[in-house]
């Protein structure tokens, strides 16, 4: 088979596992929040595992499937260039549509956090490797910054319950079928999307750490980007930042664990040089913006911001591109 199909066909494989892979998760994770309903699971657990789910779960089972894969570049990729994507790409494009007002919270709580697993990420990444420590440190962080957010939420329930989808009156069963078949097809179009990166990047002759970093990255934010718009369209402004906070924090600790776990072993050294200090750079400029707006007369991050982070995401894509490690 010559280069040119091979490109056709994994670029076919790559494109169409995306798609498949945002619309199954969308099924997976709500059928799976009615299949719990019905058999009265307490509505705090259901909601506690949709915001964590639902904010990582394209990231969470794309690592997975490219670590059992002996891809751990594509898994570590795919959570760095998730959480630059979610800031840069996401939420600027966000800015675009409307200010995001700074909610009640979010500077004693949300951006603590975030500052605090991606200063933790970048030690455990620092020996330019990921062991199964490595994995464990990462999960441990994972149930106390659980255990934080849940802490002293007065109306964390109410909050949780307005996550949880409406109950259509179809029976258990149809809902787990359904649950199941979105499970099925979420592990298949993963495996369909890393297939076409992995010989995509092997065409290009281009490591599969830029394919993870790029292509696999923005794919599998395309959920937050739908969230965050869609939010601020519909008048939710508030949501859009806790959007891009959560799915950060939990990219982080629950989905960057999953290669370490996996496939532990030496990561390449451009991850710790170059894509981690732009994970750094923007989510500390990111705090930085909602402590300063969050004192100004609007208490909003304006407009204008979207434009100086989407021209950083433009640069990171072209340093990437470029093969820069600086």
């Amino acid at each position: 088979m010559s280069t040119f199909h091979i490109m056709l066909l994994s670029s076919i494989a790559l494109i169409a596992g995306l798609i498949l892979l945002v619309m199954s998760s969308d099924k997976f994770i709500e059928h799976s929040a009615l299949v719990a309903e019905k058999l009265n699971v307490s509505p705090m657990v259901i909601g506690i595992t949709l915001v964590a789910l639902g904010t990582s779960a394209p990231e969470m089972v794309v690592s997975a499937i490219a670590a059992f894969d002996q891809a751990p570049e594509i898994a570590v990729g795919n959570v760095i260039g998730s959480n630059i994507a979610n800031i840069a790409l996401v939420f600027g494009i966000t800015l675009l549509f409307s200010s995001v007002p700074i909610a009640k919270g979010l500077t004693t709580k949300e951006v603590p956090l975030v500052l605090a697993i991606t200063f933790l990420a970048g030690y455990l990444l620092y020996d330019q490797a990921l062991s199964v420590l490595d994995g464990i440190l990462l999960i441990l962080a994972f149930i106390i910054i659980l255990s934080i957010l849940l802490k002293g939420s007065k109306d964390l329930e109410s909050e949780l319950k307005d996550e949880l989808p409406e109950d259509d009156g179809s029976p258990v069963v149809k809902s787990l079928i359904i649950a199941l078949i979105g499970l099925a097809v979420l592990i298949g179009s993963s495996k369909l999307l890393v297939w076409g990166a992995i010989n995509i990047a092997t065409a290009l002759g281009v490591s599969e750490l830029i394919i993870g970093l790029s292509i696999v990255a923005i794919g599998t934010s395309l959920p937050e980007l739908a969230a965050s718009v869609s939010s601020v369209r519909k008048g939710h402004h508030d949501i859009a930042i806790g959007n891009i906070l959560g799915s950060n924090i939990f990219n982080l600790a629950t989905v960057l664990p999953l290669p370490a776990l996996i496939a532990p072993g030496i990561i390449d050294a451009n991850v710790t040089n170059r894509d981690y200090p732009w994970v750094l750079a923007l989510t500390i400029a990111l705090a930085f913006a909602i402590y300063v707006f969050k004192k100004s007369k609007t208490g909003s991050i304006p407009r204008w911001i979207g434009l100086p982070l989407l021209g950083s995401y433009c640069v990171y894509l072209f340093i990437i591109s470029s093969g820069s490690s600086i």
